[in-house]
């Protein structure tokens, strides 16, 4: 192989991310030219309505794949969180970087924390996820759609169109955009629990190439890998889509792993939660049997609900 085609997004995030992983593979392998091929993902054209009314998030996914199947590219960089459990046939999810720092963060030009909001004030997410786990939180806020890129999102809350917005702090970290907002709170896993694959990139390849296999490898975090194949079990034993508000995350501590899961209605009511500590040697499978415990405990009935109440025309401000 003397070349190699990346697919990626256009967001500076989605950039970002193909270029650090073209230096590294350029690095290791300098007898393979990288080049990028940059695509406008449907997920990226349609910023007026929520993810879940355009397909969800495989719409940031879904093209970079068929440039692939065309054999317009051999791999493609993705924010792991947007991957699908589901992938192509003929395509694979060969490999997960090391994750880094999985939080979400606090922005304000007003307020210096989530606690010191006022009652009443008005914050931005994207996020069912996060709309649910604020208002169990703090009921007495209100919660208010949020679409756009990030630089788009950073304008409209210095314009003053929110008091306070959240976002995945490590997006911000590597555009490095945190310095020009004057009030930031990196939120506790406790407290804002990530989604599914948050921090890490996924390397999706061209099944049945053994230097495409290699370098995926090579790429590859065994921790990360473990982690977020556990929060990947849960969410496709489960079923949850994009538009159920679910939590999950599974970190690695020493030895242990602590898988932390929450699901419910966008209002922050009818809550399911667990936070489980087990051996890194026993760890696999756990995200099949939270599923299953949870699924015992009504989860896809509570499921089900909230994916009927999350859309309805009464609640205009559903993210």
């Amino acid at each position: 192989m003397t070349s190699l085609t990346i697919a990626t997004r256009v967001s500076d995030l989605a950039l970002w991310q193909a270029y650090h992983i073209k230096d590294r593979v350029e690095a290791k392998y300098p007898e393979i030219k990288v080049q990028l091929n940059k695509i406008v993902s449907n997920g990226d054209k349609v910023l007026d309505k929520p993810l879940a009314l355009i397909g969800g998030k495989g719409h940031f996914t879904k093209e970079l794949e068929d440039e692939m199947l065309a054999g317009n590219a051999e791999m493609a960089v993705h924010s792991l969180k947007d991957v699908p459990t589901y992938i192509p046939d003929g395509l694979e999810l060969a490999s997960v970087t090391q994750r880094q720092d999985q939080s979400d963060v606090f922005l304000s030009h007003k307020y210096k924390s989530l606690e010191d909001l006022p009652k009443g004030a008005v914050v931005g997410t994207t996020s069912l996820r996060r709309r649910m786990q604020l208002l169990q939180l703090r009921p007495d806020l209100k919660v208010k759609d949020l679409r756009g890129n990030v630089n788009t999102r950073l304008r409209k809350l210095a314009e003053g169109q929110y008091d306070a917005i959240i976002l995945a702090y490590i997006g911000l970290f590597r555009l490095d955009l945190l310095k020009d907002i004057p009030f930031t709170q990196k939120l506790s896993l406790d407290i804002m629990i990530p989604p599914m694959g948050q921090a890490a990139l996924g390397i999706e390849i061209v099944k049945g190439d053994a230097k495409l296999l290699e370098i995926a490898e090579f790429l590859k975090d065994d921790a990360t890998f473990i982690c977020t194949q556990i929060e990947r079990d849960f969410i496709s034993s489960i079923g949850a889509g994009c538009s159920a508000p679910v939590a999950c995350n599974a970190v690695k501590v020493g030895d242990e792993i602590i898988f932390r899961v929450m699901l419910g209605f966008p209002d922050g009511t009818n809550i399911m939660k667990e936070r489980v500590v087990v051996s890194i040697d026993d760890a696999k499978g756990l995200g099949f049997d939270i599923a299953k415990k949870m699924i015992s405990n009504g989860a896809i009935e509570l499921l089900k609900n909230a994916e009927d109440i999350a859309f309805k025309e009464e609640m205009p401000q559903r993210l």
